[in-house]
C-alpha cells in the first residue's frame, strides 16, 4: 500500500514514530525543512520509480500518497 510505504520512508528519513502519521500530517507539522523533503522526495522517488518535478506542492503525506498513486504504473 502506498501510504505504508510512504509512511515507512517518513519515519526512516526523520528518526520518528510513526503513531499518528495521518493522511492529513502536515510536513510543517513534523518540522521538515527543505532538505528533509528533498530527502523524502528522493526515497519516495526511488521507492516507486518516477520523477516528482514540483516537491513544494507536496504539504501533507496525503498529498505523497495521491501524486504517488496518480503517476505509478500498474
Amino acid at each position: 500500500m502506498v501510504f505504508e510505504k510512504i509512511k515507512n520512508i517518513i519515519v526512516e528519513q526523520l528518526n520518528i514514530e510513526e503513531e499518528g502519521l495521518t493522511l492529513e500530517t502536515s510536513f510543517e507539522e513534523l518540522g521538515v525543512d527543505s532538505l528533509d523533503l528533498f530527502q523524502i522526495v528522493i526515497e519516495i522517488e526511488e521507492e516507486f520509480n518516477l520523477q516528482i518535478e514540483d516537491a513544494e506542492s507536496i504539504k501533507t503525506i496525503g498529498d505523497a500518497v495521491k501524486f504517488v498513486e496518480n503517476n505509478i504504473e500498474e
